[in-house]
């Protein structure tokens, strides 16, 4: 049973910078593909980013690609998501996830979740 534990959240202004970090425990780490997921008002829960088992391969969503970025760090069983040129659409509540095997965007395929981060970037 794998423990997800997200932090860095917070609010800012349009075009500001955050960074995420999830902190994964009760596995082995480098047997799960990591990802972020939001979920705003109102909204269905969407994919943002993936990274590989290994750390080679990733993948983001059309909406934060060239501004986000993901990347893991296997000592610290830490999985980190840089957000960069933050726009107010990005408001949501940020979920860091965990599977084995390979990167799927539908989050219904995820099989462990942290509690959430609330990111909120106004105008």
């Amino acid at each position: 049973q794998v423990q997800l534990v997200e932090s860095g959240g917070g609010l800012l202004q349009a075009g500001g910078s955050l960074r995420l970090s999830c902190a994964a425990s009760g596995g082995t780490f480098s047997s799960y593909a990591m990802g972020w997921f939001r979920q705003a008002p109102g909204k269905e829960r969407e994919f943002v980013a993936a990274i590989s088992r290994s750390g080679l391969i990733t993948n983001y969503a059309d909406s934060v690609k060239g501004r986000f970025t993901i990347s893991r760090d296997s000592a610290k069983n830490t999985v980190h998501l840089q957000m960069n040129s933050l726009k107010p659409e990005d408001t949501a509540v940020y979920y860091c996830a965990a599977k084995g095997a390979f990167i799927i965007i539908d989050p219904r395929a995820w099989a462990y979740w942290g509690q959430g981060t609330q990111v909120t970037v106004s105008s």
